[in-house]
Order: structure tokens, then C-alpha cells, then sequence
């Protein structure tokens, strides 16, 4: 762990990956343009097992559990300080003690809320507005919320992590709230940005943080745009077959990625000059990587980024 810390009313947000990229990909946005840095990474122990070792060029790499790190935001204006806890997976077991674990560190912290993100699953067109769903662990939160355009969740649950953090928020009396983006159940597999968007939007009002979303509006409008044309596509296909007037809830043709070439590496060698100099252009690097499907191969050396200089 860190050394001790001194933050400044500091709130927590954590993420997992999960449908839609939603949550991962506004943790990396925060990263990237708030210019965080990595101060703590928790051992897991044996709660990840290891089900496949990683070939390149025809060599066998050691294999490596998933990652757990904690990111720090100083506020310029010393009004409220940010951490960001970033997972790369959730573990088969042993889930509420890692949040245990992580709620304790957070009170180390001096962390007066938590805040979870995570995608929730509808039939919306993806040309439609991402609509907002909140649950909180108090009265309190949950009335503060008002202010903003979201649906509380009046019953159900919420499965994985993003729910059972709270859960152990709960025990030790500290506040927080899951706040879930709308997004497309047929594309729940393809990067959904306009939910990330949606949520820290929100977010950043709540929590009275500047923050640029140029960069994120476009990725939105684009993955709006080609989620479109797949969704005409298929639906034009599926008149031609049946005959039928809806087809909505057909499943999309699975994408085929091309391998990445040398003009690829390239382009993502230079992005990453790019992000060293300039760590607000590290979410235009994700973004290339996830289009490549090449995140997973450089996702320590992407997270490398936010480690604080010598």
C-alpha cells in the first residue's frame, strides 16, 4: 500500500468492467482528464485463478492475476479531492472481503462518499437519450438526487461488485449510491460511451468538478451513428427474410476484428508519445486500443500512464 495520505473531503468512485464498457470507460475518462495518479494497488491473493497463459511471437508469457489500483485527484481549488479505484476483473470469489478490504482503505483515506457505475440494460434505441437509474445507501443520498433527471431503483438488486461495495459501505456507516446508464440490451457486448457520458455528467454537478466531455461527446455521437447503421442493417435483413414489420430484438451480426497491422502499432506507438506528454489524450488512446481489440496487451502500459513522475 501507499504511503498516508492527506486528502480533502475525498469521495470514491469504483469501477469494474462489466456490459458496455460503461463503468470502466468513465473511470478511464476520469483518469485521463482530471490527470490522476496511481497511489496504492491491493494483493489479492488467490482469489484469481489463472485459466489461460498469453502467447507473442510464439513465446509463452508469465501469466498475471488481474490488478487492483487506487488513483488520486488533487483539486486545484482544494475544495473536494477524487480516488479512483479501478479493477480489472471481479473475482470468482472471496467478493465482499476484497470490498471489505477496499471500504477499509477508503476510511484510511478520509473517503466521505462511495460511488459505484455501472450499465443497466434496456430495449432503448441506441439513438435515444441514456436514461439514469440510482440507487442509494441512504435516505439522505437518495434525496439529494432529486435534483437530477435519474429513476430511483425501488426494488431488485444489483449483481457483481458495483452493488456489494455499497453493501459493505452500509456496514461501516459511510454513504454512497450505484448510479446505472441506460444502454442497449442487443449491444451489450459493443462499447456504449453515450451511458458513460450520462453518468458523469451527473457526477461531475454532484461532485462540482470541471471537467472537459468534448472528447467523450464525440465518441458518443460516433458509436451512435454505427450502432445505427448495424441496427438498419439488420433489420432490413430480417424484412427480407420474414417479412416482419419489427425486428428490434434480433441479435446483431458479431463483429470480426481485423488483426492489428504495423500501420496500427504505429498509430498507437505515436498515441502513446502522445499521452506521455499530454495525459488528457489518454482516452483518445483507449479508445484506439478498444477498436482495435487490443486494450488487454497494453492495458498495464496504459495504466503506466498514471504513475506519478520521478
Amino acid at each position: 500500500m501507499a504511503e498516508e495520505l492527506k486528502l480533502n473531503q475525498p469521495w470514491l468512485v469504483a469501477v469494474w468492467p462489466g456490459m458496455g464498457h460503461v463503468a470502466l470507460n468513465a473511470g478511464y475518462y476520469l483518469l485521463s482528464k482530471l490527470g490522476m495518479n496511481v497511489v496504492a494497488e491491493f494483493e489479492t491473493g488467490d482469489l484469481f485463478d489463472i485459466d489461460q497463459v498469453e502467447v507473442k511471437n510464439g513465446l509463452i508469457q508469465q501469466p498475471r492475476r488481474p490488478r487492483n489500483r487506487f488513483f488520486v485527484w488533487n483539486d486545484p481549488a482544494k475544495k473536494r479531492d477524487l480516488v479512483v479505484f479501478i479493477g480489472e476483473a471481479q473475482p470468482p470469489i472471496g467478493k465482499y472481503p476484497l470490498c471489505r478490504q477496499i471500504v477499509a482503505y477508503a476510511k484510511q483515506l478520509g473517503v466521505e462518499r462511495i460511488l459505484t457505475f455501472a450499465a443497466m440494460a434496456t430495449q432503448m434505441h441506441p439513438e435515444h437519450r441514456s436514461r439514469l437509474f440510482l440507487a442509494a445507501t441512504d435516505q439522505q443520498s437518495r434525496n439529494e438526487m432529486k435534483q437530477f433527471d435519474m429513476e430511483i431503483l425501488e426494488d431488485g438488486h444489483i449483481g457483481g461488485l458495483n452493488g456489494l461495495l455499497l453493501g459493505a459501505a452500509v456496514e461501516v456507516g459511510l454513504h454512497g449510491m450505484c448510479i446505472l446508464g441506460e444502454m442497449p440490451q442487443i449491444f451489450h457486448q459493443l462499447p456504449f460511451p453515450k451511458a458513460s457520458l450520462a453518468i458523469l455528467e451527473v457526477f461531475a454537478e454532484l461532485a462540482r468538478i470541471d471537467i472537459d466531455f468534448a472528447e467523450l461527446r464525440e465518441r458518443a455521437r460516433q458509436m451512435e451513428e454505427q450502432l445505427g447503421e448495424i441496427l438498419a442493417r439488420v433489420e432490413n435483413q430480417f424484412r427480407q427474410q420474414s417479412g416482419a414489420e419489427e425486428s428490434f430484438g434480433a441479435e446483431p451480426p458479431e463483429s470480426e476484428e481485423e488483426p492489428a497491422n504495423t500501420a496500427d502499432r504505429d498509430r498507437i506507438e505515436a498515441l502513446f508519445d502522445e499521452a506521455i506528454k499530454n495525459r488528457s489524450k489518454a482516452f483518445e488512446l483507449k479508445h484506439e486500443l478498444d477498436r482495435l481489440g487490443l486494450f488487454k496487451e497494453y492495458e498495464d502500459r496504459f495504466l503506466d500512464l498514471f504513475k506519478k513522475a520521478e
